[in-house]
């Protein structure tokens, strides 16, 4: 929509109040509403102001005033409000210069769209996020300077077989949640639900199901869009999911490893480039691929130690990133291997279907900011040609120790993925797309407030291992 048809639409639908939608630098949505008196061409200008200091590793107090432009194009009316509400998703300026924010991460990802174009490679880039989640009856946590604990349940988890009372059983076992009919998939209407939702937002789902783990693991898959574009959609996603959950008085988290001995929440990422409305990963060499594609492979295995701390954010995010488990570490690509950390798809022989899907990354990413860093990575391989080496078409989950070895892995730990970002960031400023002062900002935002704040405090299963000592 245009500035003016949002004005008209608003007209037609009685909107009352008008929801202005930004994201904050770790990746979620903040927002104020202002009145439809409010609601003018000039808005699309002139913005609206708010405070930048009281969001998360913005702006300082004596500098603080900024301002939100919404994107017209975004303009969607709120599923949950009860009051008829229009939704508009924004960019963030800085009020003198009216320059874009460089911390702003929707203003990142639409850099990296024009750095795209701006290097001749391709026109666009495609992206196509498989996000998972577990929903949830109940979660609990605490901590203070004596006790600490977390507690969730789910109806239909597997610990819950032996209830006393009224029991149906009916529950997956662990990792077995792929994806039997109901009653063992107990969330079909409620993920229906979710994707009814997202369409009525405009959003083009592909599919649902239930995911490997026991407890309520879903996954909801959307069609492939462009960057920017994918990623408000993935933002829209993640509130329809939460907010369907607590309408059924359930909860919904898109935390990596939330459950013990069973499988972690992913994101594998399909993406692309095409030029000229032509697909430029589509080719002749290794599962149909183009030289392209095997440099822009090689990008992201190159830079993949550094990626992780855009693509695997958390320190909760390594609980999932574990060697030998389901997540795949091994900085290796293969077609149709899940165990290498890039894998090309083999569903169609349509050149049109040829792209990379990276399988590493979770949904606790900025998305603006790991699709960025994907982008810059697979740019810089196609740029400098750098050659991904040999396939591995063989399960590396079952390497021997040696063999293993000589393959590259993805980054242990929180810690160890921001000391490989400070050490191989340079890629990701060409175009001017991140700046120094945001991976700085990230590095130390995430070492104070996150790893930090992990390393302080005592693990309850420390207190099996050592209380006795």
């Amino acid at each position: 929509m245009t500035p003016r048809e949002v004005l008209d639409f608003s007209k037609k639908n009685k909107v009352e109040m008008v929801d202005l939608k930004f994201v904050d630098l770790l990746g979620c949505w903040q927002h104020f509403s202002i009145p439809t008196s409010e609601l003018s061409l000039d808005l699309f200008k002139e913005g609206s102001g708010f405070d930048g200091s009281s969001i998360r590793g913005w702006k300082m107090i004596e500098n603080s005033d900024m301002l939100v432009i919404p994107d017209p194009t975004t303009a969607r009316m709120d599923p949950f409000a009860e009051v008829p509400t229009l939704s508009m998703i924004s960019t963030v300026e800085e009020p003198i210069t009216r320059e874009g924010y460089e911390r702003d991460p929707r203003f990142v990802a639409r850099k990296a769209e024009q750095y795209l174009k701006s290097t001749k490679i391709g026109d666009i880039s495609y992206w196509g996020p498989e996000a998972e989640f577990f929903i949830f009856d109940h979660a609990s946590f605490d901590q203070n300077n004596h006790s600490g604990y977390y507690f969730i349940d789910s109806e239909e988890g597997i610990w819950n077989s032996g209830k006393e009372g009224h029991n149906l059983a009916s529950r997956p076992r662990h990792k077995e949640g792929y994806f039997p009919v109901a009653p063992t998939d107990s969330q079909q209407d409620i993920r229906t639900e979710m994707v009814r939702e997202m369409e009525k937002v405009g959003i083009h789902v592909e599919k649902h199901h239930h995911e490997v783990a026991t407890g309520g693991q879903a996954e909801i898959d959307l069609r492939f869009d462009s960057l920017v574009t994918m990623a408000d959609k993935m933002m829209m996603y993640k509130y329809i999911v939460k907010n369907v959950a607590r309408r059924h008085n359930k909860c919904a988290t898109f935390m990596p490893k939330p459950l013990f001995g069973d499988n972690g929440t992913g994101m594998h990422t399909h993406q692309s480039i095409w030029k000229d409305g032509k697909p430029t990963f589509a080719g002749k060499d290794y599962a149909g691929v183009s030289q392209t594609c095997l440099y822009y492979i090689g990008g992201i295995l190159k830079h993949g130690p550094a990626l992780a701390a855009f693509t695997n954010p958390t320190t909760n995010s390594y609980k999932r990133l574990t060697p030998g488990f389901e997540a795949p570490v091994l900085l290796a690509y293969s077609s149709r291997n899940r165990s290498a950390g890039i894998r090309i798809p083999m569903y169609s022989p349509s050149p049109k279907a040829k792209r990379i899907e990276v399988r590493f990354p979770d949904p606790s990413c900025n998305m603006y900011l790991a699709f960025s860093a994907m982008l810059m990575a697979g740019l810089d391989g196609i740029q400098n040609k750098i050659d991904p080496g040999e396939a591995m078409d063989k399960n590396l989950y079952d390497l021997e120790p040696e063999e293993a070895a000589n393959i590259p892995t993805l980054p242990h730990s929180l810690e160890d993925a921001l000391n490989n970002l400070e050490a191989d960031y340079q890629f990701l400023l060409k175009g001017g797309v991140f700046t120094e002062d945001l991976v700085e900002a990230w590095i130390s935002y995430k070492r104070s407030n996150e790893v930090d704040q992990v390393r302080v405090r005592p693990h309850p299963h420390e207190f099996s291992m050592y209380f006795d000592i």
